[in-house]
């Protein structure tokens, strides 16, 4: 009975080493801190900064453009005026139509250096967890599956050391 007892012990204790190692990272905390995250965004707001001095600039001329033309309409044939500003429309809207498609292509340029920069945290967090032998790193934070964690467990500063620290190489 004592050799039964001995054993179911020495099972139990056997089992309970064997538990998943669980950790938990705030997914919002770690890209908030993450330097490559935020340097991204600075060079995006700068171009976003300078298509917006752009567009302001061609919008003043193009208003300018429109006011003289008002002013020097009054003294044409209405047949011609008519003609001139039609074709002042198309070329507000082809001007337009730029502004647009440079946004557009500025917002994907964006999107593509965000994806990457998410790709390479998921790596690197899974390259920790696989070096620390953790069964499980759980994302936190707004949109995350973690809704309690000990601090603990909490990996976040771990891995925005980490990250920030390869990424300065």
């Amino acid at each position: 009975m004592k050799k039964l007892a001995v054993a179911l012990t020495g099972l139990i204790l056997l089992v309970s080493c064997d538990q998943a190692k669980i950790g938990y990272v705030d997914n919002v905390k770690l890209m908030d801190a993450y330097q490559e995250k935020i340097d991204v965004e600075a060079k995006f707001k700068t171009k976003t900064d300078a298509l917006t001095k752009k567009r302001d600039s061609i919008s003043q001329a193009f208003q300018l453009e429109a006011q003289a033309f008002q002013a020097k309409a009054q003294k044409m044939s209405q047949k011609k005026a008519q003609e001139e500003y039609g074709l002042m429309q198309q070329r507000g809207q082809f001007i337009g139509q730029q502004l647009q498609q440079e946004e557009q292509s500025l917002i994907a340029a964006g999107q593509v250096e965000m994806d990457s920069v998410v790709s390479k945290v998921k790596n690197e967090i899974k390259a920790y967890g696989e070096a620390n032998k953790f069964t499980y790193i759980l994302g936190g934070g707004d949109g995350g599956s973690v809704l309690y964690g000990q601090e603990v467990n909490d990996l976040t500063d771990e891995v925005v050391k980490l990250l920030n620290d390869k990424y300065k190489q």
